[in-house]
């Protein structure tokens, strides 16, 4: 048996110590449906939050699909493990770091739900209250599972698992909690100021995309891209099935904001899958106008940006004005990756300009076209003479992402500090599958001639 080192050992031994300390948690009873609860509104937040999950594995599929063939598990396997290290987390403490009782409108009492206390037994959530708070605080996990996973698209290709393990952790306690409790928590100062975010405009795309600018900048330039090498995806028709998987799941995302079986829900659904088809035709026709060939993988991320600018409207725009918002956003993140393709920027999977950018329109797209005749709850846009709102967006975008840049920049340098996080040119020539896990992406089978003339059929691997 090989010696142990101390950092092998660190992962299993936080985990065993937070497994230790849960069982002494309070043992309190499970919600009892006394009438207070909306039935309807139990199922659709119940099948929405299973949907938002289902997003994670089809953004593994979305991304694995579009690396090298030597990349594709390693790349994978960053965004779905969000999924175990954030669930945790979420119970642990995250839950009250982001809902919490607030501390100054900055941030969560972390005692107040510590290892979900009072959660499957407290009152319902105040915006959600014909839902238990249980269900409220599994259907936020779900948005904090996928926003570090958006992030490995920058990164991809040469970056410790370990590493990115650690920013998972770091990003998701430093940089979601404090963003979802300003701008979700009742208390929280950007909620308070009126800024409007439905479903993750600024707390998901824009925190997302301005990490993953910061993660490429200080991982700094692949081997392929300093030498200007063309990587072909590996596979595209995995970028398809991540496209339908996220497509699918965004109906969750967006709609289930609604926190309820209601009209707005239905509205939000719409306006979903209206900017989605919109920015999916505008990126590959925009792509036409410049002389190319319409491709499966410009209507695909077409489409994603078109899901990212319309999660911030979804509840407050018409659905008409989300044809404008995907066909717009499709285009600014069009230029955004052309002139990022100019740059010595190696943003591996153009993160910042689809999920930043693209959120950072939909913050502004919000401020032009809500209107109160879709939600009461929201405001009159810059489109209907609302000089104001526009400004407290434009606000609202400006602070969440110059906090995330800088709070990123500091976590990546922290763990760069503890740990060089990029892997050594070797492994990063080898691939991160079998450098980095000991594993291979098979393509499929190749029938290799046998010393007994017949032929066999033998995995064809990425090398």
């Amino acid at each position: 048996m090989k010696k142990i080192t101390l950092k092998q050992a660190v992962p299993f031994s936080l985990l065993s110590l937070v497994a230790v300390i849960a069982i002494f948690a309070p043992n309190l009873p499970s919600y009892t449906d006394d009438g207070k609860y909306n039935a309807a509104d139990i199922a659709w937040i119940i099948v929405a939050t299973a949907l938002v999950f289902l997003m994670t594995p089809g953004l593994a599929f979305f991304y694995g699909g579009m690396v090298h063939r030597k990349n594709v598990i390693s790349t994978m396997i960053k965004s779905v493990v969000a999924a175990g290290v954030v669930s945790v987390l979420w119970i642990a403490v995250g839950f009250s770091l982001a809902f919490g009782e607030s501390i100054g409108g900055v941030i969560g009492n972390p005692m107040t739900f510590l290892f979900f206390k009072d959660v499957t037994s407290g009152a319902p959530w105040s915006l959600a209250p014909t839902i238990p708070l249980a269900l409220f605080a599994l259907f936020q996990l779900m948005f904090a599972i996928i926003t570090p996973g958006l992030v490995v698209g920058a990164v991809a290709e040469r970056i410790r698992f370990r590493s990115y393990t650690l920013f998972i952790v770091l990003f998701s306690l430093l940089v979601y909690a404090p963003l979802a409790h300003w701008t979700w928590h009742p208390e929280g100062f950007l909620f308070k100021l009126g800024v409007l975010d439905f479903a993750g405009g600024t707390v998901v795309h824009i925190s997302a995309g301005c990490a993953a600018l910061m993660g490429a900048l200080a991982l700094k330039r692949r081997i392929v891209h300093l030498d200007n090498q063309e990587i072909p995806p590996a596979n595209i028709p995995y970028v398809l099935i991540g496209t339908g998987l996220l497509w699918f799941g965004w109906f969750g995302f967006n709609a289930g904001s609604a926190l309820g079986a209601n009209g707005l829900a239905v509205s939000a659904f719409a306006t979903t899958n209206t900017a989605a088809a919109a920015a999916g035709l505008s990126w590959m026709f925009f792509d036409v106008l410049k002389g190319k060939k319409p491709s499966v993988l410009g209507f695909c991320i077409g489409a994603v940006v078109g899901l990212v600018a319309i999660t911030p409207g979804a509840g407050f725009v018409s659905i008409p004005a989300s044809i404008f918002i995907g066909v717009a956003s499709a285009v600014i993140s069009n230029i955004a990756v052309y002139y990022k393709s100019k740059l010595k920027l190696d943003d591996t999977l153009d993160v910042f300009p689809c999920h930043g950018i693209g959120g950072m329109a939909g913050m502004l797209f919000t401020g032009i076209f809500a209107t109160t005749t879709v939600n009461s709850a929201g405001a009159e846009g810059l489109f209907y003479g609302n000089y104001a709102f526009f400004l407290k967006q434009v606000m609202g975008l400006v602070i969440a992402a110059g906090y995330s840049t800088i709070v990123s920049f500091l976590i990546f340098k922290l763990i760069n500090w503890i740990e060089p996080m990029r892997v050594s040119s070797e492994d990063e020539e080898i691939g991160l599958d079998a450098s980095q896990h000991d594993e291979k992406y098979v393509q499929g089978t190749l029938l290799v001639p046998q010393s007994n003339g017949k032929l066999a059929e033998v995995p064809a691997y990425a090398d």
